[in-house]
């Protein structure tokens, strides 16, 4: 066997059996596979594909290439959700603790984020003090105590995916559908939780643009998470405009916190109650989603959910104060209003616009270790399907250096309007088991 023989026939469109796969893995981590020898085989998978049995084996070996992590400690059924990434995406800071609030032992290692906005953990080092990094050991402790975690990956988890993701952003190979699924779901697998929820998202805002992709994706990591023994499901959600009104870390953590007081956006509430009833469901409390849905409003209402979000900051070394007085957390004291232009029916918002200028603010990262600006961001006052007057507030801009014009030419051009009304955007496409 030699990866020569294992270009060539991937290149003709063959099949490669797990051995072939694992000599692969095996040799670009350990070297005798030459770089340029795996981006030609990447190329080959982008262009030939990749079969069910294909990706999951090759899934497996990039789990196999490091360590896995042991939750057998925790007792019950450990639960975690991975979403696709989007702008304003902040569910994991209400979601993980209203679910816990219900006897769900939530266990997430995530990461931070690369592009328009900030990960899930950028969002969280907002509150002062936070630690993202605890030791496995720790982490267990939180989840067996307050029955939840969200931190940094830890040890040496698929270290494969890391090789080949940095050769896939350089060779033009980011968008095949296997190499994401697997570069996802080794990461997931490796997390060693019992279930996972998948948040896949498309639209503007999403890397998966077309909802018929994101199906396809949806469907494939599903079927690699069941098929290693895991309970897998996942839900399609709409991005082509920002989830809820706030984008930026600061923002995101203070609406998430008003969600769980019970005055979050509907657009997030619906997802939130969408996601949380299947992981009630995976976690073998309420298999009713509707009867689920009801039990998550409660604690979405009197404060339960609320407590459990004081806990995880406690259990991580956070200042749970910041729930009852936002102002301990970093935001910016400049802020300025963007008017619209234009007098009509929001019929869209573009999110990658929104997303990137966000990003442009300080709120999101252009590499890889960019220092993120937590205090910055935006905050929409009108969305798709409200009526605004020419000279309304569109937004509210928190900025630590002067806005230039054409930033908010930009912001104005990422609205389109309709003199009609238009229809109530669908917020989940589709529910993957």
């Amino acid at each position: 066997m030699n990866i020569i023989e294992i270009i060539e026939k991937k290149k003709h469109g063959g099949a490669l059996n797990s051995d072939e796969i694992k000599y692969f893995i095996d040799g670009m981590l350990d070297g005798s596979i030459e770089k340029y020898q795996t981006s030609s085989l990447l190329m080959a998978i982008l262009l030939k594909d990749m079969d069910r049995e294909e990706t999951f084996n090759l899934t497996k070996a990039m789990v196999e290439s490091g360590d896995e992590v042991d939750l057998s400690s925790i007792d019950g059924i450990k639960c975690d959700k991975h979403s696709t990434g989007g702008v304003g995406d902040k569910v994991s800071l209400a979601l993980i603790p209203l679910v816990s609030s219900l006897g769900v032992k939530m266990a997430k290692m995530s990461g931070k984020g690369l592009g328009h906005t900030g990960g899930t953990l950028d969002k969280l080092e907002s509150i002062p003090g936070f630690n993202i990094s605890l030791s496995e050991e720790e982490y267990i402790d939180a989840i067996n105590t307050y029955g939840e975690a969200i931190i940094s990956q830890t040890g040496n988890l698929a270290p494969a995916d890391k090789e080949l993701y940095a050769l896939r952003d350089v060779t033009g190979t980011i968008d095949s559908i296997p190499l994401i699924a697997s570069s996802i779901m080794s990461k997931k697998l490796a997390s060693g939780a019992d279930t996972i929820l998948l948040d896949v998202k498309t639209g503007s805002g999403a890397f998966m643009s077309e909802v018929e992709g994101a199906k396809e994706l949806a469907r494939i990591m599903v079927d690699i998470g069941n098929d290693y023994g895991r309970d897998t499901k996942a839900v399609v959600s709409n991005m082509d405009e920002p989830l809820g009104y706030a984008i930026g870390n600061s923002l995101e953590l203070i609406e998430a916190i008003e969600t769980l007081k019970g005055n979050g956006p509907d657009d997030f509430n619906k997802l939130i109650l969408e996601l949380g009833s299947i992981i009630l469901d995976q976690s073998k409390i309420e298999s009713d989603r509707d009867k689920a849905k009801e039990m998550l409003w409660e604690n979405m209402t009197n404060g339960k959910g609320l407590e459990k979000l004081k806990d995880l900051i406690k259990a991580q070394g956070g200042n749970p104060d910041v729930i009852d007085n936002v102002a301990l957390l970093p935001l910016s004291s400049r802020m300025s209003f963007i008017n619209s232009e234009s007098s009509g029916y929001i019929s869209g918002i573009n999110a990658l616009e929104i997303g990137i200028l966000s990003r442009d603010l300080g709120a999101g990262r252009k590499i890889a270790g960019e220092k993120i600006d937590h205090s910055v961001g935006i905050i929409l006052n009108k969305k798709t399907g409200d009526y605004v007057e020419e000279g309304e507030v569109l937004a509210t801009i928190y900025h630590s250096k002067d806005l230039e014009d054409s930033f908010i030419s930009r912001f104005i051009d990422a609205y389109s309007f309709s003199d009609d009304k238009v229809a109530e955007k669908t917020i989940v496409y589709e529910y993957i088991k």
